[in-house]
């Protein structure tokens, strides 16, 4: 509310009547962490009052169910889902989230500044709040090639657009620490707001100076140790529970065992596929969880509503007291956080059927690639005899270095243990093909390939045989963009993403089947159960995430910062 409300006052005085009062409810009380009976009046979208109202338009009784401030889901991309954004937020809303902190920096990688227009367009008439964090890295490295670049300039023109909050994740960690004049004078655009930041496994003087800088959150912890020292240096964490990444159990294990105070601590996805929050939701997947694992149902709720309020300065959510924004959730079974009805602004959630929307052509026109021979695909051996190969780890985003010989890249490809990879730049047909081999994947026979290649979004394919890669990579550019499996030339499976490469304009239930469907058959292929076979590969292309990566320009060591010839 920018100005005083004059009507609301009256209708907490009980002089007005509300619009709507929830009645006999047990209202999860997150600033004093108790849970007490009575009834919420609502006027204008906003909290009036708590008591024992009785004159309003709409009486709902909840006879005795729990009443919770609705959820918040600290840091997502909605491009991770493949959904269009309308799509992705009605699936967020029936599961109590009715506000999203975004970087839409996938989009913006491919399209700039048109595709970050995009996302806030289609999501206009939504019954959400949906923030956008202006992407900091694009490119997020100097290491790879991308379809856009948002410069200081194109950062001040977004700045100014309804819906911006502050500056996404700064992933050049480098850049911050050597006082680098262009990503210093991005950061000064956003003083005083929230910067999110992006250090995985960054310790010591380094983290000190990068919290000097201004950054404020990190959603990159994966240990306990990690988190805490974050922690106590000032930043917000952000616990992390997405598809392929899951942080959850380790870093509240940790602060159970502590008994750590969580005022700092919120929960987020990051990334989370569109079949999995289906069937589980976000944000109240990890309260369920936060909870088997001991910690206070309050508290818990604490940390997916009002922590992540305070933390980005959303002084109008979070919590059922007099003036918030009516955001509530009610729920009839506490410890399972069982979500009965959403309200948005006072009203409840109906389904919505969504109109389809137009679509730019340069968003659906999004792969441009220069023809791929199969002297391309090859891997040139070092000169010291000895390649280094990208090693997954379950259910992480990080990788390992592993040296090999020919001898062991051979054995390795002959038991399936070892893949070729390569990443095809697909925004200006420079031709780019940078190769390398990837241990741990678990394909037997065939390829697959995606234009989902954090944060560049070129084009992975991983394969036991060029024929197959090839393949893979025609099929992509035939429908624009998307996921495809491929095995002896034939196509086994193709998800289509025409919407920059990234996601899909089909109906929900439709695109959900479909993505079940490819993950299905993509561990049919012999992919490993631990990894998730799409989001997993697409991070193999981010040069800002330790050990070992690959973008277009060849095989990269994160570390030293440094091409492996």
């Amino acid at each position: 509310m920018n100005n005083i409300n004059k009507n609301l006052i009256k209708v907490a005085r009980n002089i007005l009547p509300a619009d709507t009062i929830f009645k006999n409810a047990k209202i999860i009380d997150v600033i004093t962490a108790t849970i007490y009976e009575g009834d919420v009046a609502i006027y204008d979208g906003y909290i009036a009052g708590i008591g024992k109202y009785q004159n309003a338009r709409n009486i709902v009784d909840l006879n005795g169910k729990y009443l919770a401030p609705a959820f918040i889901n600290s840091h997502c991309h909605v491009e991770s889902s493949m959904a269009s954004p309308s799509s992705y937020c009605i699936e967020e809303i029936k599961w109590g989230v009715t506000t999203l902190i975004t970087d839409p920096h996938e989009i913006a990688n491919v399209a700039g500044i048109k595709g970050i227009e995009y996302m806030l367009d289609s999501v206009k008439n939504m019954p959400i709040n949906y923030y956008v964090q202006v992407p900091s890295c694009v490119p997020a490295t100097v290491f790879e090639n991308s379809g856009s670049v948002l410069d200081v300039s194109a950062m001040e023109k977004l700045l100014k657009m309804n819906g911006v909050l502050g500056m996404g994740e700064m992933m050049n960690v480098p850049a911050v620490l050597n006082c680098n004049n262009e990503i210093i004078s991005k950061m000064e655009l956003f003083k005083g707001r929230p910067i999110d930041g992006h250090s995985p496994m960054l310790s010591g003087f380094d983290l000190q100076g990068y919290v000097a800088a201004g950054i404020k959150t990190d959603h990159e912890a994966t240990t306990w140790l990690e988190a805490k020292e974050k922690l106590r240096a000032g930043m917000s964490i952000l616990i992390r529970e997405g598809s392929a990444c899951k942080d959850l159990d380790a870093i509240l294990k940790g602060i159970l065992d502590e008994k750590i105070d969580v005022t700092n601590v919120a929960f987020c996805t990051d990334d989370k596929h569109l079949s999995d929050i289906r069937k589980e939701g976000t944000i109240r997947h990890c309260v369920v969880k936060a909870i088997k694992l001991g910690m206070n149902p309050i508290k818990a709720i604490q940390m997916a509503t009002i922590n992540a309020a305070r933390i980005y300065g959303l002084d109008n959510l979070g919590s059922i007291t007099v003036g918030k924004q009516a955001d509530l959730v009610v729920i009839d079974d506490f410890n399972n956080v069982n979500i009965v009805d959403v309200y948005f602004k006072g009203n409840k959630f109906e389904e919505i059927i969504l109109k389809e929307q137009k679509i730019e052509n340069e968003l659906k026109n999004s792969v441009k690639i220069k023809k791929v021979l199969r002297e391309n695909l090859s891997v040139n051996k070092p000169e010291s005899g000895i390649y280094k190969v990208i090693k997954m780890i379950p259910y992480k985003i990080t990788t390992d270095c592993e040296q090999m010989t020919d001898n062991d890249i051979k054995n390795g490809i002959k038991k399936g243990d070892i893949c070729k990879i390569a990443v095809v730049e697909r925004h200006n047909k420079t031709g780019n093909v940078g190769t390398g081999f990837l241990k741990g994947y678990g394909l037997k026979n065939g390829a697959v390939a995606t234009t989902v290649a954090h944060d560049s979004h070129n084009m992975i394919v991983v394969g036991t045989n060029d024929d197959d890669m090839l393949a893979a990579i025609d099929e992509l550019e035939r429908v624009n963009g998307g996921y495809t499996l491929v095995k002896d030339r034939k196509i086994v499976e193709t998800l289509p993403l025409p919407i920059a490469g990234l996601m899909s304009n089909m109906k929900t239930d439709e695109l959900i089947k479909m993505i079940d469907k490819i993950t299905k058959k993509a561990y049919d292929m012999g992919i490993s159960k631990n990894i998730d076979p799409f989001i997993t590969l697409s991070f193999m292309a981010l040069p800002v995430i330790p050990k070992i990566r690959i973008t277009d320009i060849g095989l990269f060591d994160v570390e030293n910062l440094n091409f492996i010839k």
